[in-house]
């Protein structure tokens, strides 16, 4: 199911022995567009820590009730390898992270989670994990955070479109499928969806976003609403008007080529 970043903040986090916070944020990857942690508020529980959850804990987005099942204890929360809250994510602070919870790492293997071929769903059969793997083509991830890069400004192939307002979620993949862009800077009252995959660069440093559209093609594009469905129809619609492939179709046959 498709949800955004902004719609998932607020929700309540269920862990296996009660309620750990709230969602507050996300940080994601800038290779996959992934979202590697869920950034929880804890409330006065754990004062003064950033306590980050990987999509390898998230059983299920309940959309009605407002909550995501987390298949972790307090204890183990409490317990994990601490993230002061004015600090960036490390390298180190992830091996620790996933070497405590024994979960592979994502940037061990050329797929989105890592070595094992369910790309891009997530491997959560451990005994698989212990099966050995070829082609682990190790990356370097990037992590950013979702309240950072929002309000980045896009660039079109012939000119600035508006900025970041909200990113769409796959909580299947928990991948970023598209970006909600405000074009209320070009013309009033519009906003549409860019996928990740139409991104030809990024500046960080100048918080600019360059996609290979032109303002045109943007212009023309299915409007979306806080009503739009974003069903399958939707999106197909919205791929067909760029001419490119959905990312269902690629992933539906990487999926079969790794069975």
């Amino acid at each position: 199911m498709l949800n955004k970043a902004q719609t998932l903040k607020g929700y309540k986090l269920h862990g296996l022995d009660g309620e750990i916070g709230t969602v507050n944020e996300f940080y994601f990857d800038d290779h996959y567009w992934a979202i590697r942690y869920l950034v929880a508020d804890t409330g006065n529980w754990l004062t003064g820590r950033k306590v980050l959850i990987s999509p390898y804990a998230l059983i299920a987005v309940n959309k009605e009730e407002q909550y995501i099942t987390i298949d972790l204890t307090q204890r183990q929360i409490e317990d994990s390898p601490s993230l002061d809250s004015d600090k960036p994510v490390s390298r180190q602070f992830e091996e620790d992270y996933y070497e405590y919870y024994g979960w592979p790492l994502y940037w061990g293997g050329p797929f989105m989670w890592g070595s094992y071929p369910t790309y891009p769903y997530i491997e959560r059969d451990r005994e698989k994990w212990r099966e050995p793997t070829q082609g682990e083509n190790a990356w370097d991830p990037h992590l950013r955070s979702t309240y950072d890069v929002s309000g980045h400004h896009i660039q079109a192939e012939d000119g600035d479109i508006g900025h970041v307002e909200d990113f769409v979620i796959d909580d299947e993949t928990w991948a970023i499928r598209y970006l909600i862009i405000n074009t209320q800077n070009w013309w009033p009252g519009k906003k549409v969806l860019i996928s990740p995959q139409w991104i030809e660069s990024i500046d960080w440093y100048d918080s600019t976003v360059f996609i290979n559209l032109s303002c045109e093609a943007i212009k023309q594009s299915p409007e979306y609403t806080e009503e739009s469905q974003l069903t399958r129809d939707y999106e197909t619609g919205l791929h067909r008007h760029y001419d490119r492939q959905g990312y269902w179709v690629d992933e539906s046959a990487a999926k079969k080529h790794s069975l």
